[in-house]
């Protein structure tokens, strides 16, 4: 449809039909997610029954086989994957645009189409699931999808809950089946019947970096929520063996703990409901203030565990193993995947909080201010402090005016980790994690706090400068005795996408990290320590999102090493956790992505490839930054075309779209940065600079040559042109033009409008030069038709939102424009399948 024609359709409407048409192309985009979904089932079904079919996605079964043509040994892989370790790790939903009451209705939706797919419907049995269908719909209509009052982290946290138990607490098992069978068909034996190579962490209710609502008081209720849910999943497993294992013959072991019984399993079975029901009776009080009950419950997860495998190897040694096989086995691999505390929580915190932790602490004990040291009195410090035997500060340290109320909350987190115990709590992530005192001072702070078997502590390498200083930071930690001897075991280390991309823009950042990879694994190896790279990728190109194989495959060799840490977040958790199937596909995805990059991973590129890409990022990271750093337009043009402001209005999240009040681009946190410029389709996070780079490159003959083999052989490469291909695919120059026209008049703004437009022709032309296709996304019809499909509907939306932020801010305010705005991003957001 022509723009002209929108607009004399659309510039008439009053604002409350404006807010109804936003809403009807807002939901078809919604239910065409849906359609898209389901057909993304029918299609795993498809690769399960068909899969050498080139057309469905690579999965396990595929990598056996080519591990076995490879002559790789059959106890290596065994050995691999007995000490495979994948962990996924849920954050915020910042982007989560949908409300869960809705969400709700969609999954609905989405179990009524897989009901119409069955051939063998009668006509009555086809009318009926239609009328459903339609009920749904209108269901979802008649609702309003925009939240009205902003998540708190605790609301978060029970999103999180709700997507493992209404999915991935039956993925996990069902995906382990899957992944079962494809071994014993690869002829390799059979693992431990609690074995799960996958775990789950989470960010929600402990990621308080520059979140003034993740107190240490959210942090201890998020953690005992986690235990009730966790004990109330389990008991309605063990209602269910109760109900099943109903048999008489047990192992001699068994009986001697029950004595006669012609229901054994059920006596053990009931004691552990009654531990299950007195855990969640004492979790619930804790979580409501209230007077504990008595009773012993479970408080840890090899109690649970040491029951369950009682029963388990009873059943096995009379002969009804297929019995073990079934529910028991799955409680069993939930119980090895989930714990007793449904997710460990991750704590993140901002370097500098505990830096004026410190600092406060020297100046009560009237030592100078630690802030002001240079590093190396920091260290000796630090290590004197943390082999020291004799407390570092006295309870009146709390009560008085250096215990100000920031370095409370970064000591109080700490006494809360140390009243938990480790089995609820993973990682201690340090964002802006810059020297090795970083390190350092988190240990101490949990010294000073009494934690007796401290987390963790991962610094979040995130700037490039961060990312370029990263070994020298590790390495000169590994240099200091005490810290070797801590993190002989393992040592993780955090790779930030994000900020990265907002700093250096996405192909530098891409490059950076790449080294910095290169660099940490060869430092560990080299020590001997086995190291954890846990990726912070977001669901955007720009900010580390890609399919899990490229993701993988494209690390440098020898970084995956059986071990992987991702973070999942946004509405990404939905698209690919929030149903069971989806989930377990893409669970086996991951295992069968780190097995591959374990065992087959990429050779090492050449030298003239990093001399290649040592030009690239260099032209890149200047073009990037002449436009965000040093034109003075861009800020003004991003609050004035993009809604980036009108974001705030949306209840995203807990968090607050700004580190800091007012600022400039690099105060915006990197989600509304990316958010804003995929709402006017310019995805400028995600090309910008690239395309100088390429075009650079592609002047000459030899560079071109280059670049080309490297777009055929090195997966890191093919990884960056295929992402760049996808995100152009989805950009669209005349959208940012609306947005333009009806919102500024102002010549230096279209001046940088026009700027921005011809660089990204410049890019697209780029790109097609390197790859020799004429039109975007050539390669991947499926994805092409997926964007296309979509744009006679986003493209109302885009000047619906444009016309409503300008009446908008003609008024001071407006509920009705408000909602219908609201919507329109909302709209958008489901459209692109992506927003940040």
């Amino acid at each position: 449809m022509q723009v002209d024609r929108l607009r004399e359709l659309l510039d008439p409407l009053d604002d409350a039909t404006l807010l109804e048409v936003a809403r009807a192309f807002s939901q078809f985009l919604n239910l065409a997610n849906i359609a898209e979904q389901r057909h993304r089932e029918r299609l795993h079904r498809h690769h399960q029954r068909f899969p050498g079919d080139p057309d469905t996605d690579r999965g396990l079964r595929q990598v056996l086989a080519e591990l076995n043509n490879a002559d790789i040994d059959r106890q290596n892989i065994r050995t691999v994957l007995e000490g495979l370790s994948v962990e996924l790790v849920l954050t915020a939903h910042p982007t989560e645009v949908t409300r869960r009451t809705l969400i709700r209705k969609y999954d609905r939706v989405a179990d009524l189409l897989t009901a119409l797919d069955r051939p063998d419907l009668t006509q009555e049995e086809l009318e009926d699931l239609r009328r459903h269908l339609r009920e749904q719909i209108l269901s979802a209509w008649s609702t309003d999808e925009i939240r009205r009052e902003r998540p708190s982290p605790v609301d978060e946290a029970k999103w999180g809950f709700a997507t493992i138990e209404q999915s991935l607490w039956q993925a996990v098992p069902q995906g382990m089946r899957e992944i079962e069978a494809e071994l014993e068909l690869a002829g390799l034996p059979p693992m431990p019947v609690d074995w799960v190579p996958i775990r789950f962490a989470s960010w929600m209710g402990g990621d308080r970096d520059g979140n003034p609502n993740v107190t240490a008081a959210v942090t201890r209720e998020v953690l005992q929520l986690a235990r009730w849910m966790a004990a109330d999943l389990y008991l309605r497993d063990v209602e269910n063996l109760l109900a099943d294992l109903s048999m008489h013959r047990a192992s001699d072991e068994l009986l001697a703990r029950t004595g006669p019984s012609h229901e054994p399993y059920r006596l053990v079975l009931r004691s552990v409901r009654d531990r299950l029901r007195t855990t969640r009776a004492q979790m619930e009080a804790r979580v409501n203030g209230q007077p504990e009950p008595g009773g012993e419950g479970f408080t840890s997860g090899r109690q649970l565990f040491d029951e369950l495998s009682l029963i388990d190897r009873s059943l096995r040694a009379v002969g009804l193993a297929a019995i073990a096989d079934g529910q028991l086995k799955d409680t069993l691999r939930r119980l090895n995947c989930f714990g007793i505390t449904l997710l460990r929580l991750d704590i993140r915190q901002e370097s500098t909080r505990h830096t004026e932790a410190l600092d406060a602490i020297t100046r009560y004990l009237g030592l100078g201010g630690y802030a002001d040291w240079d590093e190396a009195q920091r260290i000796r410090f630090l290590l004197s402090e943390l082999d020291s035997r004799r407390p570092l500060v006295d309870e009146a340290f709390y009560s008085s005016d250096f215990c100000e109320d920031d370095v409370a909350q970064v000591l109080e987190t700490c006494r809360v980790i140390a009243e938990q115990g480790p089995e609820g709590l993973g990682a201690y992530v340090i964002s802006m994690a810059r020297t090795s005192s970083d390190v350092l001072a988190v240990m101490l702070l949990q010294k000073i706090a009494g934690v007796r078997r401290p987390m963790r502590v991962v610094p979040l390498f995130e700037t490039l400068d961060d990312l370029d200083n990263a070994a020298a930071t590790m390495s000169a930690l590994l240099d200091i005795p005490l810290y070797k001897q801590r993190v002989l075991d393992g040592q993780e280390v955090m790779i930030g996408y994000s900020d990265s991309a907002k700093d250096a823009g996405f192909l530098g950042a891409a490059w950076a990290q790449f080294r910095t990879q290169e660099q940490l694994t060869t430092i560990f190896r080299n020590h001997g320590i086995p190291l954890t790279l846990f990726h912070g990728r977001g669901g955007s190109i720009s900010r580390g999102g890609s399919p899990t194989r490229m993701a993988l495959l494209s690390q440098p060799p020898g970084s995956v090493a059986g071990r992987i840490r991702v973070t999942e977040q946004g509405e990404m958790i939905r698209f690919k956790y929030g149903r069971p199937k989806v989930a377990a596909y893409n669970l086996e995805q991951y295992v069968a992505a780190t097995l591959e990059a374990t065992l087959m991973p990429p050779a090492q590129p050449r030298a003239e490839w990093r001399a290649q890409m040592d030009r690239l990022t260099e032209v890149s990271v200047g073009s990037y930054r002449q436009v965000v750093r040093d034109d003075p337009a861009l800020v003004a043009y991003l609050r004035t075309v993009t809604p980036e402001t009108e974001l705030s209005r949306l209840a995203l999240g807990s968090r607050p779209a700004r580190r800091k009040p007012g600022g400039g681009v690099e105060t915006l946190r990197a989600i509304p940065w990316v958010f804003a410029w995929t709402q006017i389709r310019l995805m400028l996070p995600a090309w910008l600079g690239t395309g100088a780079a390429l075009e650079s490159a592609l002047k000459h003959a030899d560079e071109t040559d280059t670049l080309r083999a490297m777009n055929e052989n090195w997966p890191f490469f093919q990884g960056v042109v295929d992402m760049l291909e996808m995100v152009l695919a989805k950009t669209d120059t005349r959208v940012a033009s609306w947005y333009e026209e009806r919102l500024t008049g102002e010549s230096e703004l279209i001046r940088l409008g026009d700027t921005l437009r011809e660089r990204l022709a410049h890019t697209v032309s780029a790109l097609q030069r390197l790859t020799g296709r004429e039109s975007l996304l050539d390669n991947n019809p499926v994805m092409r038709w997926s964007i296309r499909v979509r744009d006679p509907y986003t493209d109302p939306l885009h000047l619906l939102q444009a016309e409503l932020m300008a009446r908008l801010r003609e008024r001071e305010t407006d509920p009705l424009l408000e909602s219908a705005l609201m919507v329109t991003i909302a709209g958008i957001a489901a459209g692109m399948r992506n927003t940040g």
